[in-house]
């Protein structure tokens, strides 16, 4: 039995890669809040030494609970996607949602917990934002990330975040990145670090991601390997979408020898003509760009490019994923194919709005990536024998 510990939870990519190798796990912490803000009038310099004055996680988790009711305006629909699927197979993990990673003091959890993994904030890193850095307060949560790491020990970490904290093409040691090493080093951790495509492990979808993964005890990070990737990608874009497979037909194996593995029953579905884009908008992102901006206006590509966050946002189909319908239209992808693009089968619910769906699955890990180094953590022996 592993004892996880996830932070900037999302939708639960490490949850559901345990899930799809049948690893008995327990989770001990999840935390996201769901890009809800406290309001202004409260001092968190005071709320953070309040907090480190409570002696168990239940004390601060029922403060910051109470915290949030009163100095919070908007709905938490992370969380609500994260319980819906989480509280099946554990029943109480919603009293170990924990709502803000600033004020999570991780010393009551010390000596608890076995993996900790969390990807912090990327759009300060993102070649897609406005690249601010550290100077960009979601980047500064990379720290926490380590705060919590230090306080809280686990035997292994997995850190995740985009390929941009490495710098560019030209000037692969930069500063972001030179910080966050020299940050790493500062563990008592020996560490591996490198750049992982999910088209390499069995998905059809670019998206490189930094991973790092930590050790505490030296000799299991002396056993770790590298996962190895599966290449060329087994499968295309288009076998992945609802007129390939129908809804409730992509899921996974759970045979010994393949468990985990993905399983595509292939029976066409229909098309939901609400994806379908009206004249206007298939204008819009038909069009390569403008006089100070273009990009290569591409279709039903085999790997699917990037999912972003903002997809459903409506942009150029040189930065989105759209593809050709029966009937000669064009229609972006629907948050089902989206989750699939991410490793989660059909078994993975979301109830929440259309917008939040596809906001929630651009901001995830890929599952089947996430797999992968599990499987490489695993073959360490740093947990035991395991189911």
């Amino acid at each position: 039995m592993i004892n996880l510990a996830t932070i900037f939870s999302g939708i639960g990519a490490p949850e559901f890669a345990l899930h799809r190798l049948g690893v008995s796990h327990r989770t001990v912490l999840a935390c996201d809040n769901g890009d809800v803000p406290l309001l202004g009038d409260v001092d968190i310099g005071n709320v953070k030494k309040l907090i480190r004055s409570l002696s168990s996680f239940e004390e601060e988790k029922a403060f910051v609970d109470e915290l949030y009711e009163k100095h919070s305006r908007k709905h938490n629909y992370v969380k609500d996607t994260y319980l819906l699927n989480y509280s099946k197979q554990e029943p109480d993990v919603a009293s170990h949602y924990f709502l803000d990673v600033m004020l999570l003091n991780g010393l009551p959890l010390r000596n608890k917990v076995d993996l900790f993994i969390g990807g912090s904030p990327c759009q300060s890193f993102s070649s897609v934002g406005a690249q601010k850095g550290f100077n960009d307060s979601r980047g500064d949560l990379f720290f926490e990330f380590c705060r919590l790491v230090d306080e809280i020990r686990p035997k292994v970490f997995i850190y995740e975040n985009v390929n941009g904290i490495r710098g560019s093409k030209k000037n692969r040691d930069s500063g972001v990145w030179k910080t966050m090493a020299a940050r790493f080093n500062e563990l008592p951790y020996k560490w591996w670090m490198d750049s992982l495509n999910a088209k390499d492990f069995g998905i059809p979808q670019v998206r490189n991601r930094i991973f790092v993964v930590g050790f505490l005890d030296e000799a299991y990070m002396n056993a770790f390997r590298a996962p190895s990737v599966v290449s060329p990608c087994p499968y295309k874009m288009s076998d992945f979408l609802i007129t390939h497979v129908k809804e409730g037909g992509f899921s996974f194996s759970k045979s010994k020898d393949s468990r985990g593995g993905l399983v595509l029953l292939q029976e066409p579905g229909q098309e939901q003509e609400r994806f379908i884009l009206t004249p206007a908008v298939k204008k819009y992102v038909l069009t390569p760009g403008t006089k100070n901006w273009s990009t290569k206006i591409e279709t039903d590509r085999e790997i699917a490019r990037t999912l972003l966050s903002t997809m459903g946002n409506h942009h150029r189909a040189g930065v989105d994923n759209y593809v050709t319908t029966a009937k000669g239209d064009l229609r972006a992808l629907s948050p089902r194919e989206c989750l699939r693009l991410m490793g989660f089968t059909d078994d993975f619910e979301m109830r929440v709005s259309v917008p939040n769906q596809y906001r929630q699955i651009g901001n995830s890990m890929v599952v089947d990536v996430v797999m992968a180094l599990l499987k490489s953590v695993f073959a360490t022996g740093v947990f035991g024998q395991l189911n």
